[in-house]
């Protein structure tokens, strides 16, 4: 690959999550350069910044980690190969030049790169918030959409909100630790696996938290600090009022694309459209992981890692059509026959 301007990188990888890490790993075992440009202060996406303490289960040949330590584990992979990285940064725009180059324009600064991939998972974090008395006044003191230490909810009184995979994996994590655990659902139906919520009825037969289906959240209150909650059935307005020490609300995360709605990229409900090469509709621009939109799209970190591997090896093939777009198995790449 041609060197067209100053600090060019073969591939530019935006995210710095599971998706994009992998992506520069194997950028890396093509034997190209590649930089990642992420918007947080630290590299692991979702799994450092939302929920570090929280067990993986569907990653292959793994059968547990700690989303923190997956973490850790993929920037070492991709770090073996000396990525350029970029952090608190966001991309303001993409350009290309006379010659084809990419340019991104970033808040400090340009970058150029012959190929881009977008791996920025679902773009900013935007929690949905409960609209209630409270809430907002108590949003960082005992009222949190994210678990960053288990342990500091040793012992004490603890509301969860939600029925998707994360109220289930935490309700199933912390009620071995609380003094006491409530679920609130407002519904009976669940948005998770059918193993965390079998797992869920069982703790509750067992006696190891309580769960109030058919229950909402009309009321927060405190003195500087989360005292309790007024909980109320929506089939018959019964009101309960609660007391707790802490309230953690998994409602889901608005996706927030930001710039990226103006660098040109076709997209489908907040996510890139792209073939079965991982192209988008811009030449030279690829996106794997969670930003992605195709028929069959399912979103697991499996899904992302290859997809990360499409996109990567499209590009190489694409800067260099002379390289092939399949490489083989890595014990076969010569860049690991030498080590």
């Amino acid at each position: 690959m041609t060197q067209a301007r100053e600090g060019i990188r073969d591939i530019t990888i935006i995210g710095g999550g599971p998706t994009g890490l992998f992506a520069a790993f194997y950028a890396g075992m093509r034997g190209v350069s590649s930089r990642i440009v992420d918007s947080l202060p630290e590299l692991g996406g979702q799994l450092t910044a939302l929920y570090p303490e929280k067990y993986i289960f569907d990653v292959g040949g793994i059968p547990k980690i700690l989303a923190k330590d997956l973490a850790r584990d993929l920037v070492e992979q991709a770090m073996q190969f000396e990525p350029e990285v970029i952090l608190d940064e966001e991309v303001q725009g993409i350009f290309r030049d006379e010659e084809g180059v990419l340019r991104l324009d970033c808040q400090n600064g340009a970058y150029w790169s012959n190929t881009l991939v977008i791996a920025g998972g679902k773009g900013a974090f935007e929690p949905q918030k409960l609209n209630v008395p409270g809430y907002e006044e108590l949003l960082g003191h005992g009222v949190h959409y994210a678990v960053k230490d288990p342990e500091s909810y040793r012992g004490k009184k603890v509301l969860i909100v939600g029925g998707g995979d994360s109220a289930l994996d935490w309700a199933l994590i912390l009620k071995d630790k609380t003094d006491h655990l409530v679920v609130a659902h407002r519904r009976d139906n669940f948005r998770a696996h059918e193993v965390s919520v079998d797992r869920l009825f069982q703790a509750e037969r067992e006696g190891e938290l309580e769960l109030r289906l058919f229950h909402e959240v009309a009321e927060i209150h405190g003195n500087g600090r989360v005292e309790g909650a007024v909980l109320c059935d929506n089939r018959t307005k019964e009101t309960v009022p609660m007391e707790f020490d802490a309230i953690l609300t998994f409602l889901g995360f608005k996706p927030d694309l930001g710039p990226m709605r103006e660098w040109g990229v076709e997209l489908q409900k907040n996510r890139i459209v792209v073939n079965q090469l991982m192209e988008t509709n811009l030449p030279g621009v690829y996106a794997a992981g969670d930003i992605v939109e195709y028929e069959g799209k399912l979103d697991l970190i499996a899904s992302g890692f290859a997809e990360a591997a499409i996109a990567v090896n499209n590009a190489v093939h694409r800067a260099d059509p002379a390289a092939r777009v399949n490489p083989g198995h890595s014990t076969n790449m010569k860049i690991f026959k030498d080590k």
